[in-house]
Order: structure tokens, then sequence, then C-alpha cells
């Protein structure tokens, strides 16, 4: 009996992966629903607690690494194996239902190409968080203060395959710097559903007293914005206003 031909996916769900057994059956049970013709790619990489084993009793295409990646590296490197038009990008870590992540790929299905979590992270604080500060000012250097604290630092978010394309895989390793170049290039970038990813994952306190990830992120924004000034000019592309600074040279 003939095979039926095969057909490339519509949506790759790429889930990087790093001791997770807890959440992951689930994680990707839900990324199986997200839409009718799906892959769901799980990185794995550095685990050896038996996320392997659960990762490929699910049915998901697995690539295997046997050391730590950092979520970021394995986003990239998931992306640059998916084969669908969308591609949606969660954490095993957080179980999000499949009815919250489908918003995410209507809007790329509808038009926009890079389709955002509308969470700009807690602001009404007398101390607010260096991340979330950063990603405030990197929108508001982008011209694009709409977004508020949006990024693509933040899961759930999908791409179309165009904003793949046009920003590479390997500059999905660093978030900012992909959102960055997302929006000077002209992508259609926007919010696409509200998920309150700190309330679903939240801040591990003993990891970032020993070991945080606020410098690394906030490096990766200025990452971003160096990047930005070397595709602009020294103001980022902003004008000088009326202020003649020949005058004092």
């Amino acid at each position: 009996m003939a095979l039926p031909p095969w057909e490339a996916p519509y949506v790759s769900v790429i889930v990087p992966v790093m001791n997770e057994k807890r959440t992951l059956a689930r994680v990707l049970r839900e990324a199986s629903r997200v839409h009718p013709s799906t892959e769901v790619i799980a990185v794995v990489n550095g685990s050896t607690d038996g996320s392997l084993q659960i990762a490929r009793s699910s049915g998901a295409r697995v690539l295997v690494f046997d050391r730590p990646l950092g979520h970021d590296v394995g986003r990239a490197i998931g992306a640059r194996e998916a084969l669908g038009q969308v591609l949606l990008f969660i954490d095993a870590d957080m179980v999000i239902p499949a009815s919250m992540l489908r918003p995410f790929v209507a809007a790329v299905e509808s038009g926009t190409d890079v389709a955002l979590n509308d969470y700009s992270g807690p602001t009404r604080r007398e101390t607010v968080h260096g991340v979330v500060l950063a990603k405030h000012a990197l929108n508001s250097l982008l011209g694009r203060p709409d977004l508020q604290g949006a990024s693509l630092t933040a899961v759930p978010h999908a791409l179309s395959r165009k904003a793949l394309e046009t920003i590479g895989s390997p500059a999905l390793a660093v978030p900012p710097l992909a959102h960055a170049i997302a929006v000077h290039r002209g992508l259609e970038v926007r919010r696409a559903r509200h998920v309150d990813v700190g309330l679903i994952n939240p801040l591990r306190i003993k990891r970032e007293r020993v070991n945080s990830l606020e410098p690394l992120i906030i490096g990766d924004h200025l990452e971003a914005i160096r990047w930005l000034r070397a595709n602009t000019d020294d103001r980022g592309g902003h004008e000088d206003g009326i202020r003649k600074r020949s005058m004092v040279r």
C-alpha cells in the first residue's frame, strides 16, 4: 500500500529542555495541540534527570546535546531545524494551555511577523528590576514605545518564516538583538496576547542570589543597542532636534 505524500508541518513549536521532567510531558502535550499540523521540536541539552526519555516518548522531534546550551541557544538551534511556516517558542518549565498559545499562531496567520507576549513585567514598584527597565528602554530606542516591555526575551512568542529568514536563526541566541533586528528591518512586530509568565514561572530567589541572570540579560540588551548604533548612527537613528553641536567644536 502506498504511503500518503509527506507534507511539511504548518507550525513548529520549539522547546528547549534542561532537566524539566516535572513539567515536560504536560508542556509537550499542550504544544502538540496548538494546530492540526504541528511538529514539536524538543532541544534536550545537559539533561540528566530523564527528560530525554520523556521527550522521545512524546513523539516530538528530539535534538540532543550532552552539555547545557542555555534556553536562547536551544531556541536558535530549534529554529534552524524547524520546517513550519509559523515558529512558536515556549519553555519546558511552564505549562501553558494550548488555548493560550493559539493566539500567537493566529497573529502570524493574520500578517504579524513577530507575535510577542504582551507582558511588560512588574513596573509599578518603587524599585523596578533592571531587566524590565532594559526592555522598555530598548523599545523606546527602537521607536516602538507602544511595545512597552514586550520583547523576544519573554515566551511565548511566534515568528513567521519571513521573520526567521530576515533575522537569521543565529541572532535568536541573543533575544534582544533579534528583537532589534526585527523592528529595525521593518517586520510587523506586535503584542499578540498577555500571558503572565511572572505568575506561572515565579522568580527563582535562590538561583538569583548565587547566579543571577540579570547581568546576562542586560548585557544582551547592550549588545542590541550596539548593533542598532552600528546600523544607524551614534543616536540610533534619532534626530538631534535643534541642537547645533558644531557651535562648540
